[in-house]
């Protein structure tokens, strides 16, 4: 029974705090330097969620991770080309090529 209270209550501080901030909409000046902060939380929420998965391997971090090569190689295409179909066919290949000769 605490397990599902904890969860309930868990589920509703997180509707409390994201409904907050749709009740607010319009209502609070939001600063421009924080509007301007708010353009990287999509990049530092992916960079948060991919660099655990390049870098670590049997629980361990590894710089000589095959996922890890294959993940620049990507940001690199991704980088040239601005094309997402391209980044991931080149982390892809990249990728099965390290795979295959290892």
């Amino acid at each position: 029974m605490n397990l599902w209270l904890v969860m309930a209550l868990a589920g509703l501080a997180t509707f409390a705090i994201r409904a907050s901030f749709i009740g607010a909409a319009g209502r609070v000046a939001i600063p421009a330097w924080f509007k301007r902060m708010l353009r990287f939380v999509p990049i530092a929420a992916l960079t948060a969620l991919v660099w655990p998965d390049l870098l670590i391997a049997q629980g361990a971090i590894s710089i000589a991770e095959p996922r890890l090569v294959a993940g620049l190689v990507a940001a690199a295409v991704a980088w040239k080309t601005r094309n997402v179909l391209m980044t991931i066919a080149g982390g892809m290949l990249v990728l099965w090529m390290i795979e295959w000769l290892r």
